[in-house]
Protein backbone atom coordinates (compact mmCIF):
# COMPACT_ATOMS: atom_id res chain seq x y z
CA UNK A 1 0.00 0.00 0.00
CA UNK A 2 2.79 2.43 0.96
CA UNK A 3 4.63 1.72 -2.31
CA UNK A 4 1.45 2.38 -4.31
CA UNK A 5 0.87 5.71 -2.59
CA UNK A 6 4.48 6.77 -3.07
CA UNK A 7 4.38 5.89 -6.78
CA UNK A 8 1.10 7.73 -7.27
CA UNK A 9 2.42 10.86 -5.54
CA UNK A 10 5.56 10.77 -7.69
CA UNK A 11 3.47 10.44 -10.85
CA UNK A 12 1.39 13.43 -9.74
CA UNK A 13 4.53 15.56 -9.45
CA UNK A 14 5.92 14.44 -12.83
CA UNK A 15 3.08 15.54 -15.08
CA UNK A 16 3.73 15.83 -18.84
CA UNK A 17 5.34 19.08 -19.85
CA UNK A 18 2.53 20.12 -22.20
CA UNK A 19 0.04 19.84 -19.32
CA UNK A 20 2.36 21.80 -17.02
CA UNK A 21 2.71 24.53 -19.66
CA UNK A 22 -0.97 25.41 -19.50
CA UNK A 23 -1.64 28.29 -17.19
CA UNK A 24 -3.01 27.59 -13.74
CA UNK A 25 -4.82 29.98 -11.47
CA UNK A 26 -5.84 29.91 -7.85
CA UNK A 27 -9.42 28.70 -7.79
CA UNK A 28 -10.00 28.07 -4.09
CA UNK A 29 -9.02 28.69 -0.50
CA UNK A 30 -10.20 27.04 2.69
CA UNK A 31 -9.25 26.86 6.35
CA UNK A 32 -10.42 25.51 9.66
CA UNK A 33 -9.46 26.49 13.22
CA UNK A 34 -10.03 23.90 15.95
CA UNK A 35 -9.74 24.18 19.72
CA UNK A 36 -11.17 22.25 22.63
CA UNK A 37 -11.74 25.46 24.58
CA UNK A 38 -14.64 26.37 22.24
CA UNK A 39 -16.24 22.98 22.87
CA UNK A 40 -15.71 21.47 26.32
CA UNK A 41 -13.82 24.43 27.84
CA UNK A 42 -10.74 22.31 28.53
CA UNK A 43 -7.12 22.74 27.42
CA UNK A 44 -5.79 19.23 26.90
CA UNK A 45 -4.87 16.41 24.54
CA UNK A 46 -5.74 17.43 20.93
CA UNK A 47 -6.07 20.94 22.24
CA UNK A 48 -5.63 23.15 19.17
CA UNK A 49 -4.97 23.02 15.44
CA UNK A 50 -5.21 24.99 12.21
CA UNK A 51 -5.41 23.63 8.67
CA UNK A 52 -5.58 25.68 5.47
CA UNK A 53 -5.71 24.90 1.75
CA UNK A 54 -4.87 26.88 -1.36
CA UNK A 55 -6.12 25.27 -4.56
CA UNK A 56 -4.87 25.77 -8.13
CA UNK A 57 -6.35 24.53 -11.39
CA UNK A 58 -7.42 25.48 -14.89
CA UNK A 59 -10.90 26.55 -13.83
CA UNK A 60 -13.67 24.76 -11.96
CA UNK A 61 -16.73 23.19 -13.57
CA UNK A 62 -18.42 22.01 -10.39
CA UNK A 63 -17.01 18.49 -10.77
CA UNK A 64 -13.62 16.88 -10.22
CA UNK A 65 -11.40 16.21 -13.25
CA UNK A 66 -10.73 12.59 -14.16
CA UNK A 67 -6.94 12.91 -14.09
CA UNK A 68 -4.69 13.45 -11.05
CA UNK A 69 -2.66 16.64 -11.08
CA UNK A 70 -5.31 18.82 -12.74
CA UNK A 71 -6.38 20.13 -9.33
CA UNK A 72 -3.50 20.82 -6.93
CA UNK A 73 -3.95 21.73 -3.27
CA UNK A 74 -1.16 23.22 -1.18
CA UNK A 75 -2.01 22.28 2.38
CA UNK A 76 -0.59 23.76 5.60
CA UNK A 77 -1.21 22.65 9.17
CA UNK A 78 -0.22 23.35 12.77
CA UNK A 79 -1.18 21.44 15.89
CA UNK A 80 -0.51 21.43 19.63
CA UNK A 81 -1.11 18.27 21.68
CA UNK A 82 -0.88 18.48 25.45
CA UNK A 83 -1.33 16.49 28.65
CA UNK A 84 -4.41 17.16 30.76
CA UNK A 85 -2.37 19.24 33.22
CA UNK A 86 0.21 21.45 31.48
CA UNK A 87 2.01 22.39 34.69
CA UNK A 88 2.27 18.99 36.40
CA UNK A 89 1.19 16.16 34.09
CA UNK A 90 -0.07 13.04 35.82
CA UNK A 91 1.85 9.82 35.43
CA UNK A 92 0.54 7.95 32.41
CA UNK A 93 -0.69 11.05 30.55
CA UNK A 94 0.38 11.68 26.96
CA UNK A 95 3.48 13.81 26.26
CA UNK A 96 3.38 17.38 25.02
CA UNK A 97 3.80 17.60 21.24
CA UNK A 98 3.76 20.22 18.50
CA UNK A 99 3.64 19.81 14.73
CA UNK A 100 3.89 21.96 11.60
CA UNK A 101 3.11 20.51 8.19
CA UNK A 102 3.13 21.44 4.52
CA UNK A 103 2.10 19.25 1.62
CA UNK A 104 0.85 18.89 -1.92
CA UNK A 105 -2.38 17.04 -2.70
CA UNK A 106 -4.50 16.38 -5.76
CA UNK A 107 -8.22 15.65 -6.13
CA UNK A 108 -9.78 13.72 -8.99
CA UNK A 109 -12.63 11.41 -9.97
CA UNK A 110 -12.16 7.81 -11.04
CA UNK A 111 -15.27 5.94 -12.15
CA UNK A 112 -17.53 7.95 -9.86
CA UNK A 113 -15.21 7.70 -6.85
CA UNK A 114 -13.63 10.96 -5.72
CA UNK A 115 -10.02 10.52 -4.66
CA UNK A 116 -7.69 12.78 -2.67
CA UNK A 117 -4.03 11.82 -2.81
CA UNK A 118 -0.97 13.63 -1.51
CA UNK A 119 2.09 13.92 0.67
CA UNK A 120 3.03 16.14 3.61
CA UNK A 121 6.22 16.92 5.46
CA UNK A 122 5.41 17.06 9.17
CA UNK A 123 7.89 18.76 11.51
CA UNK A 124 7.67 17.94 15.22
CA UNK A 125 9.44 19.12 18.36
CA UNK A 126 10.72 22.41 19.80
CA UNK A 127 11.95 23.39 16.33
CA UNK A 128 8.35 24.29 15.43
CA UNK A 129 8.39 27.07 18.07
CA UNK A 130 4.71 26.38 18.71
CA UNK A 131 5.44 25.77 22.38
CA UNK A 132 6.70 29.35 22.61
CA UNK A 133 3.61 30.60 20.78
CA UNK A 134 1.30 28.79 23.18
CA UNK A 135 3.27 30.12 26.15
CA UNK A 136 2.89 33.71 24.93
CA UNK A 137 -0.84 33.27 24.33
CA UNK A 138 -1.43 31.69 27.74
CA UNK A 139 0.49 34.54 29.38
CA UNK A 140 -1.73 36.99 27.51
CA UNK A 141 -5.01 35.43 28.65
CA UNK A 142 -3.76 34.55 32.13
CA UNK A 143 -4.07 30.74 32.13
CA UNK A 144 -1.64 27.99 33.05
CA UNK A 145 1.18 27.34 30.61
CA UNK A 146 3.36 24.33 30.03
CA UNK A 147 6.02 23.98 32.70
CA UNK A 148 9.70 23.62 31.87
CA UNK A 149 9.47 19.93 32.79
CA UNK A 150 6.48 19.42 30.48
CA UNK A 151 8.25 21.05 27.57
CA UNK A 152 11.50 19.19 28.28
CA UNK A 153 9.62 15.89 27.97
CA UNK A 154 7.88 16.84 24.72
CA UNK A 155 8.05 14.80 21.53
CA UNK A 156 11.43 15.56 19.97
CA UNK A 157 12.62 17.24 16.81
CA UNK A 158 12.00 15.21 13.66
CA UNK A 159 10.63 15.49 10.15
CA UNK A 160 8.10 12.87 9.10
CA UNK A 161 7.25 12.40 5.39
CA UNK A 162 3.57 11.44 5.40
CA UNK A 163 1.41 9.99 2.62
CA UNK A 164 -2.35 10.52 2.69
CA UNK A 165 -5.03 8.94 0.50
CA UNK A 166 -8.82 9.10 0.69
CA UNK A 167 -11.49 7.62 -1.56
CA UNK A 168 -15.21 8.28 -1.22
CA UNK A 169 -18.44 8.15 -3.16
CA UNK A 170 -21.48 10.39 -2.75
CA UNK A 171 -25.02 9.04 -2.91
CA UNK A 172 -28.22 11.09 -2.94
CA UNK A 173 -30.50 9.62 -0.27
CA UNK A 174 -33.25 12.28 -0.44
CA UNK A 175 -34.06 15.46 -2.34
CA UNK A 176 -31.65 17.54 -0.25
CA UNK A 177 -29.67 14.85 1.60
CA UNK A 178 -26.58 12.96 0.52
CA UNK A 179 -24.31 10.37 2.09
CA UNK A 180 -20.62 9.82 1.42
CA UNK A 181 -18.89 6.70 2.78
CA UNK A 182 -15.10 6.91 2.60
CA UNK A 183 -11.85 5.08 3.24
CA UNK A 184 -8.63 6.80 4.28
CA UNK A 185 -5.04 5.66 4.73
CA UNK A 186 -2.17 7.57 6.34
CA UNK A 187 1.48 6.54 6.60
CA UNK A 188 4.08 8.70 8.32
CA UNK A 189 3.70 10.81 11.45
CA UNK A 190 0.70 8.60 12.18
CA UNK A 191 0.09 5.34 10.34
CA UNK A 192 -3.52 4.16 10.22
CA UNK A 193 -6.42 3.12 8.05
CA UNK A 194 -9.85 4.62 8.58
CA UNK A 195 -13.41 3.99 7.42
CA UNK A 196 -16.33 6.33 7.91
CA UNK A 197 -19.28 8.21 6.50
CA UNK A 198 -20.37 11.83 6.12
CA UNK A 199 -24.01 12.91 5.73
CA UNK A 200 -25.08 16.32 4.44
CA UNK A 201 -28.55 17.92 4.61
CA UNK A 202 -28.91 20.92 2.32
CA UNK A 203 -27.60 22.08 -1.05
CA UNK A 204 -24.69 24.16 0.26
CA UNK A 205 -21.48 22.34 -0.62
CA UNK A 206 -22.81 20.53 -3.68
CA UNK A 207 -20.52 21.15 -6.65
CA UNK A 208 -17.76 22.40 -4.34
CA UNK A 209 -14.40 20.97 -3.31
CA UNK A 210 -14.42 19.83 0.31
CA UNK A 211 -11.18 19.07 2.16
CA UNK A 212 -10.98 16.93 5.30
CA UNK A 213 -9.34 18.29 8.46
CA UNK A 214 -6.83 15.73 9.72
CA UNK A 215 -7.63 16.14 13.44
CA UNK A 216 -11.43 16.24 13.55
CA UNK A 217 -12.44 14.77 10.21
CA UNK A 218 -14.65 17.82 9.57
CA UNK A 219 -14.76 18.75 5.87
CA UNK A 220 -14.31 22.43 5.03
CA UNK A 221 -15.09 24.26 1.78
CA UNK A 222 -12.03 24.92 -0.40
CA UNK A 223 -13.70 25.72 -3.74
CA UNK A 224 -17.04 27.44 -3.19
CA UNK A 225 -20.07 28.27 -5.32
CA UNK A 226 -22.21 31.43 -5.14
CA UNK A 227 -25.04 30.02 -3.04
CA UNK A 228 -27.01 31.29 -0.06
CA UNK A 229 -28.33 28.89 2.53
CA UNK A 230 -27.43 26.27 5.10
CA UNK A 231 -26.03 22.77 5.16
CA UNK A 232 -26.10 20.55 8.24
CA UNK A 233 -23.43 17.87 8.35
CA UNK A 234 -22.80 14.87 10.54
CA UNK A 235 -20.54 11.86 10.38
CA UNK A 236 -18.17 9.51 12.08
CA UNK A 237 -15.33 7.12 11.50
CA UNK A 238 -13.21 4.43 13.11
CA UNK A 239 -9.48 3.93 12.59
CA UNK A 240 -7.08 1.05 13.09
CA UNK A 241 -3.84 2.61 14.33
CA UNK A 242 -0.45 1.03 13.65
CA UNK A 243 1.86 3.79 14.90
CA UNK A 244 1.94 7.40 16.10
CA UNK A 245 5.00 9.62 16.43
CA UNK A 246 2.98 11.67 18.94
CA UNK A 247 3.10 8.66 21.29
CA UNK A 248 6.69 7.39 20.93
CA UNK A 249 7.83 4.24 22.71
CA UNK A 250 10.24 6.36 24.77
CA UNK A 251 7.28 8.08 26.43
CA UNK A 252 6.02 4.81 27.87
CA UNK A 253 2.51 5.67 26.60
CA UNK A 254 0.96 3.34 24.04
CA UNK A 255 -1.50 4.32 21.34
CA UNK A 256 -4.85 2.54 21.37
CA UNK A 257 -5.35 0.16 18.46
CA UNK A 258 -8.75 1.64 17.60
CA UNK A 259 -9.68 5.31 17.43
CA UNK A 260 -13.16 6.79 16.89
CA UNK A 261 -14.55 10.19 15.93
CA UNK A 262 -18.12 11.56 15.82
CA UNK A 263 -18.92 14.99 14.42
CA UNK A 264 -21.66 17.42 13.46
CA UNK A 265 -21.71 20.95 12.17
CA UNK A 266 -23.47 23.66 10.18
CA UNK A 267 -22.31 25.64 7.14
CA UNK A 268 -23.99 28.96 6.37
CA UNK A 269 -23.53 31.38 3.50
CA UNK A 270 -25.39 34.59 2.77
CA UNK A 271 -24.34 37.48 0.57
CA UNK A 272 -20.75 38.42 1.34
CA UNK A 273 -20.51 36.32 4.49
CA UNK A 274 -20.06 32.63 5.25
CA UNK A 275 -19.49 30.72 8.47
CA UNK A 276 -19.06 27.22 9.86
CA UNK A 277 -19.15 25.73 13.33
CA UNK A 278 -18.52 22.07 14.00
CA UNK A 279 -18.47 19.94 17.13
CA UNK A 280 -16.36 16.76 17.21
CA UNK A 281 -16.07 14.01 19.78
CA UNK A 282 -12.71 12.23 19.80
CA UNK A 283 -12.63 8.86 21.50
CA UNK A 284 -9.73 7.69 23.61
CA UNK A 285 -6.41 7.73 21.76
CA UNK A 286 -3.92 6.25 24.24
CA UNK A 287 -3.88 3.54 26.85
CA UNK A 288 -4.74 5.00 30.24
CA UNK A 289 -6.82 7.88 28.86
CA UNK A 290 -9.89 7.99 31.09
CA UNK A 291 -12.32 9.69 28.67
CA UNK A 292 -12.71 11.21 25.23
CA UNK A 293 -12.87 14.92 24.47
CA UNK A 294 -14.91 17.46 22.51
CA UNK A 295 -13.38 19.89 20.01
CA UNK A 296 -14.95 22.94 18.39
CA UNK A 297 -14.08 24.04 14.86
CA UNK A 298 -14.82 27.43 13.30
CA UNK A 299 -14.47 29.32 10.05
CA UNK A 300 -15.69 32.83 9.27
CA UNK A 301 -15.46 34.52 5.85
CA UNK A 302 -16.15 38.21 5.30
CA UNK A 303 -15.84 39.40 1.70
CA UNK A 304 -16.09 43.10 0.92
Amino acid sequence: MLRYLAAACLAMMLLPQDAQAQQRERIGYGRLITNDYIADGQDRWRTGSVQSSRVWGRGWSGALPTQPGEILELRFGAEIIAPDDLATPAAGDRPYATALSAGLHTHFDRNGIDIALGADLVMTGPQTRLDKLQEAFHDLVGVDKASDATRAAQVGNAIHPTLVAEAGRTFDVAATARMRPFLEARAGVETLVRAGVDVTFGELGRGELMVRDSVTGQRYRAITEDFSGFAFVMGGDIASVADSAYLPASSGIAARDLRTRLRAGVHWQGGQMAAFYGLTYLGKEFEGQDEGQFLGSIRLDLNF
